[in-house]
């Protein structure tokens, strides 16, 4: 009786592991970029209403994405030993590495405050998330947490990461770039 309680749990607990693996409320929990740039959308468009009386969608666009990439170069400084495992070993100067691409998008982010930098941001911001999507995929092939420098979701984390990361290129393109 006492083997077939322990079987049983077991399996519940490899059931549980399962649902928990590949449960995709779990990577929206840890999205917090996604939830900074609507977050700073949303109260910059009510703002902007509130002051001028028009939601001013395209300033709020590129004003919401500024801040989010102000968020998440954060991290290139606070997670760097992290971040340079995401980095293939064959790639050389990796912590030079993660504070270039920090300080590339202050610097990228706060030109989309400026509408005649907006253009030139959105084009250079879109190559850098492009040319960032491997080093992404090679973390979660890889099971490595940028935060902790641990174990990390792994390959099921792209099942949110990769249209996360198409629709931020999407975001830049519509507010930044498109006529």
């Amino acid at each position: 009786m006492v083997f077939a309680e322990n079987v049983c749990l077991q399996r519940m607990n490899i059931l549980q592991n399962e649902k928990e693996r590949f449960c995709i409320f779990n990577y929206a929990i840890i999205m917090k970029p996604l939830i900074v740039l609507l977050t700073a959308f949303g109260l910059t468009a009510a703002v902007c209403k509130v002051a001028t009386g028009l939601w001013q969608v395209h300033a709020s666009g590129n004003i919401a994405m500024g801040v989010m990439l102000l968020f998440t170069a954060m991290g290139h400084f606070k997670f760097t030993q992290g971040m340079t495992m995401m980095i293939p070993s064959v790639i050389p100067y990796k912590v030079t590495l993660v504070y270039l691409t920090g300080v590339a998008e202050i610097v990228l982010g706060i030109a989309l405050f400026f509408p005649a930098l907006r253009l030139v941001a959105g084009i250079a911001l879109i190559t850098l998330l492009i040319l960032l999507l491997p080093a992404n995929i090679w973390a979660a092939m890889r099971q490595i947490n940028f935060e902790t420098g641990g174990h990390g979701k792994g390959p099921s984390y792209l099942i949110f990461r990769i249209p996360l990361q198409l629709f931020f290129i999407g975001w830049i393109w519509y507010f930044a770039i498109r006529p």
